[in-house]
């Protein structure tokens, strides 16, 4: 029987929280996914950072005046939230919510029953719950009223075990990024299995053109938009459409090759790669770039799409065309993992080597990096909290960042 990695990664998942209690699962899935972790060449904590804490899930390590540090451990931090005074993190050893006014935290994780995999990829909120999204364990939803959580997977609907993202739009329905497609269901009643929907290449026809979704957004006009590891697509009234490197997506190799500062090459880490990178002719690049591998996604308040991609830079789509802007343009890395729209509708994008925040021009930036108080240089994960400090997440923990950014 020939497995593909997906498939592995279950296996693999299943054994670790046997033998382990699945700590170390966000870690080896970012591996797998192509996201550089700690050595610093690639986008991970500098060698010079304080040694990383192992026994506590939450820890204050560090503050100023202006920031505050948490340590999480050997542990990615890949999504956060913020809700009524609360402040959720999601790692690769579950997900933890830290209330803003006691200073105390509280960890759900496979051990206390609350989830189904440690290897937390997502957290939102969606209505008056909190979504997580997991490495191999779908989708688990907590209710604030009874404090209880209720997880749905395939048997439920959902397309795949790996949860990526999860958006409730404005008629009600509730979209899901994952791995074999995207669910939507119909209304937002996760409980109505009637409601249950699932797009993905085959029967979208190309239209969605990879069935491996990271990100999706809704659009003004109410189009629905998913970022994918073969391009961008878009999906209205019924119809689908889709945008790859070939038709401007993401900086041409020789623009930005001397920038990229690691080769760790996710067509080294599974066949699913490669053959992404082989249907561009790219199989003879040994660094980490894949302009079609797009990682992130935002819509901003005007209606224009932004794509983070792997090693291409940041791409903005206007509707009619698409620009790229890079390290050349004042970014401080080509590999996007995170974007970010705040309270005050600034876009952020997090990258391998610091923060960016689109300036008022929409053609420059400004950088936060360690030295200005980030926990760590590679950011995947952002929250804006009711006290008004912003949350960074990197690999091996948290900044609060406090005061005007």
């Amino acid at each position: 029987m020939k497995l593909d990695i997906k498939s592995v990664a279950l296996i693999i998942a299943v054994v670790i929280i046997i033998a382990m209690g699945a700590y170390i699962i966000g870690v080896n899935q970012g591996e797998k996914s192509g996201q550089p972790q700690a050595s610093s060449a690639q986008g991970g904590m500098s060698p010079n950072h304080p040694p990383v804490a192992g026994q506590f899930p939450l820890e204050h390590s560090a503050s100023s005046g202006k920031f505050s540090h948490f340590r999480v451990g050997n542990r990615n931090v890949k999504g956060m939230a913020a809700d009524d005074g609360s402040v959720w993190v999601g790692t690769s050893g579950g997900v933890l919510r830290y209330d803003l006014a006691s200073d105390n935290y509280e960890l759900f994780d496979v051990a206390n029953g609350s989830l189904l995999s440690n290897g937390v990829f997502h957290v939102s909120l969606l209505g008056d719950k909190i979504a997580v999204g997991t490495y191999g364990g779908g989708l688990s939803l907590y209710n604030p009223k009874d404090k209880s959580w209720k997880n749905y997977n395939i048997p439920q609907g959902l397309a795949d075990q790996f949860v990526y993202d999860v958006q409730r739009v404005s008629n009600g329905d509730v979209w899901i990024a994952t791995w074999s497609g995207v669910n939507r269901i119909k209304g937002g009643n996760l409980d109505d299995a009637r409601q249950w929907e699932t797009y993905n290449l085959e029967n979208t026809r190309g239209g969605l053109p990879n069935d491996w979704v990271y990100g999706l957004e809704e659009g003004k006009d109410g189009a629905m938009w998913f970022a994918t590891e073969n391009g961008v697509a878009r999906f209205k009234d019924g119809k689908w459409q889709n945008w790859q490197h070939s038709a401007g997506l993401g900086a041409p190799l020789d623009l930005v090759k001397a920038d990229i500062q690691f080769n760790r090459d996710p067509g080294e880490a599974s066949r699913h790669h490669a053959r992404q990178k082989e249907e561009q002719g790219l199989q003879d690049v040994n660094v980490a770039y894949n302009p079609n591998y797009v990682v992130s996604l935002e819509i901003d308040g005007q209606g224009t799409v932004w794509g983070g991609t792997w090693g291409a830079g940041l791409a903005r789509f206007d509707g009619t065309q698409w620009k790229n802007f890079t390290v050349k343009d004042g970014l401080p890395s080509n590999h996007v993992f995170m974007l970010y729209l705040d309270p005050q509708k600034r876009l952020w994008i997090g990258t391998s080597q610091g923060l960016a925040r689109l300036n008022e021009d929409g053609k420059t930036f400004s950088v936060l990096t360690r030295q200005d108080g980030l926990f760590a240089d590679n950011v995947f994960s952002m929250a804006s909290a009711d006290d008004g400090s912003v949350w960074v997440g990197s690999f091996g923990g948290v900044a609060r960042l406090q005061g005007p950014l």
